[in-house]
């Protein structure tokens, strides 16, 4: 039996796809889940490449400003700096980078969550304390007050 070699679709005659035609800033946004607002600011801040304009100055996205888009928004979700967003991003866009640096971020964030969250812990166990120290009654002395005002506790 002789094995016959497959072709690809263009040789069999299938029409290609047309790549999306570019979308405004809305539809953008919408498939996105970034606000039209928060795109613009994206732009300015060279997070997102300058989009290409209609003749009369609005703004059209491509699928791939799209996906960059999604990127930032995940970034954001996890906590990201604008800045830590521009690295990854610039590591996603570069095909030869090393997983090593995209590492690094990411560990330098999960550090700076970790210290944030004590930082926060101990907060909440102040309050907890001060709150449990105050009658919460009709007299005015309050020791919640009196520890913002920098008092000592009566």
């Amino acid at each position: 039996m002789k094995a016959t070699a497959l072709r690809p679709p263009e040789a069999a005659g299938a029409v290609r796809a047309a790549p999306p035609e570019p979308v405004n800033i809305g539809t953008a946004a919408a498939r996105s889940g970034v606000s039209a607002k928060m795109v613009r600011h994206y732009e300015s801040l060279g997070l997102l490449p300058r989009v290409q304009r209609t003749g009369s100055g609005y703004r059209q996205y491509t699928e791939a400003d799209v996906h960059t888009l999604r990127f930032i928004k995940r970034s954001r979700d996890l906590g990201f700096s604008m800045d830590e967003i521009g690295e990854l991003l610039g590591l996603w866009n570069n095909r030869r980078r090393t997983s090593a640096g995209v590492k690094r971020i990411a560990q330098a964030h999960v550090d700076d969550l970790a210290q944030r969250i004590k930082a926060m812990q101990a907060m909440k166990r102040s309050l907890e304390h001060l709150v449990h120290c105050c009658h919460g009654d009709e007299r005015p002395d309050c020791p919640i007050l009196d520890d913002l005002a920098g008092q000592p506790a009566h």
